[in-house]
């Protein structure tokens, strides 16, 4: 039989708003699993790719699987996968699994849901490359930040009357709709919320760069005077401008919730929810896609209007953005984050110090490891021969195969494990 686990050298994206050089977790993460990477010091280390995207295909490292790559073995081997997520998804990999280090603020964006996607992929194929949907998952390996879904209405409105500039650009007419919108009329508070987001995003580009320029210049002013400038989200506008200086997504902090990640914590993106990660390190795993809706806090393509049309527009506090972990009955080192679509699940694995023999247990599911903390040796019957785990090391197991490790690190062992649990 071929070996149907194996170790993977992984695709590394030098986007711009990455961490640079080992300030980067994605670039620790290469450096301690190979030792011959040469980390460039000035170079962006912003996302590493764990799968079989064909922007990013996974190398296999054993010299004894012809494949070179993980997407040619899943495409000569389709049972990998297991029975079901064969059948359920064309034979392919249905996730892309990641490791995200953000310095700079990504894009505001959402993804959209299938039907959306297909029609994006149809009308404007250079813009949305596929006709998949896009759900993902993050969580947190360093205190990670992002803006994520619309603010409770009253955090808005209270916004909306100590920021003038703010009000300036939606207008009297949509934030007194707002303001007067109740909260035992739920369809109510969405259209008039609508309303809001889309003037405030289609505003004349000269208007909000002056409105955002005297903002900026006021709010300024007062920290420079040791004001409290909370009220006016200060800290992080300031920081939103000096990255994007002039970029309309600097209001949309007025809107979007900011949710505080600690590691282990985590947050799941459905469709058409408006987020942008703001700094910190996460793996993330997703459906493999790369539909992206963008609308500001960026240099590329942004389509407004798609973004204003689809988006979720459901107020809601920031706590309840945070996805919780469900600790394993059957293994208590596990901690599975299970989220609402059949595309993937991800397991943290914390194998305490006492632990030296650890059993990664099979799921019927083809499934990527990587390991974040720790040092073993890996066996199992489906590899070719023992496997030397460290941080930063990538495996593929295919669907129904398990691994012994044998511990050899003193604090025990942190990993992550994305698959699909259909």
């Amino acid at each position: 039989f071929p070996p149907a686990v194996f170790p993977l050298s992984c695709a590394v994206q030098s986007y711009s708003w990455g961490k640079v050089g080992l300030e980067s977790e994605v670039a620790k993460l290469l450096a301690s699993s190979d030792p011959l990477v040469q980390i460039q010091p000035d170079r962006p280390y912003a996302e590493l790719w764990m799968g079989a995207h064909p922007r990013g295909d996974a190398v296999i490292r054993d010299n004894r699987i012809p494949q070179k790559t993980l997407g040619q073995w899943i495409a000569d081997n389709p049972a990998c996968l297991g029975a079901k997520v064969k059948d359920a998804f064309q034979g392919r990999l249905p996730f892309l699994f990641k490791v995200l280090s953000v310095n700079t603020a990504l894009s505001i964006q959402a993804h959209p849901n299938k039907e959306l996607a297909a029609k994006l992929h149809a009308q404007f194929p250079e813009h949305y490359p596929d006709a998949n949907h896009k759900p993902e998952m993050a969580i947190a390996l360093t205190p990670f930040e992002g803006l994520c879904g619309f603010r409770p209405v009253e955090e808005i409105v209270s916004f909306l009357q100590t920021v003038p500039e703010l009000r300036a650009l939606i207008g009297e007419v949509a934030a007194e709709q707002l303001e007067r919108s109740g909260s035992d009329d739920p369809r109510g508070v969405s259209a008039a919320l609508r309303v809001c987001f889309t003037r405030l995003m289609k505003s004349e580009k000269k208007f909000f760069v002056d409105q955002l320029n005297m903002l900026v210049k006021r709010i300024s002013q007062e920290a420079a005077e040791g004001k409290d400038t909370s009220g006016s989200n200060g800290d992080l506008l300031l920081r939103l401008h000096s990255q994007y200086p002039g970029d309309i997504g600097c209001f949309t902090i007025y809107f979007l919730n900011l949710v505080r990640l600690e590691p282990g914590e985590a947050m799941f993106l459905g469709a058409n929810e408006p987020h942008a990660y703001l700094q910190g390190d996460c793996v993330e795993c997703m459906a493999c896609s790369d539909n992206t809706v963008r609308a500001g806090l960026t240099p590329k393509f942004i389509d407004v209007l798609t973004l204003c049309e689809m988006l979720n527009y459901t107020p809601a506090p920031s706590s309840s953005k945070i996805f919780p972990a469900a600790q394993s009955q059957l293994d208590p080192s596990v901690y599975l984050y299970d989220p609402p679509v059949p595309d993937f699940a991800i397991m943290r694995i914390e194998i305490p110090p006492s632990i030296k023999l650890y059993l990664v247990s099979a799921v019927d599911s083809a499934s990527i490891l990587l390991v974040i903390q720790g040092t073993a040796v890996g066996t199992s019957t489906a590899a070719a021969s023992e496997m030397t785990l460290r941080r930063g090391s990538v495996l593929f197991i295919s669907a129904n195969e398990s691994i012994s490790l044998h511990l050899s690190s003193p604090d025990g062992m942190l990993l992550f494990r994305a698959c699909c649990l259909l």
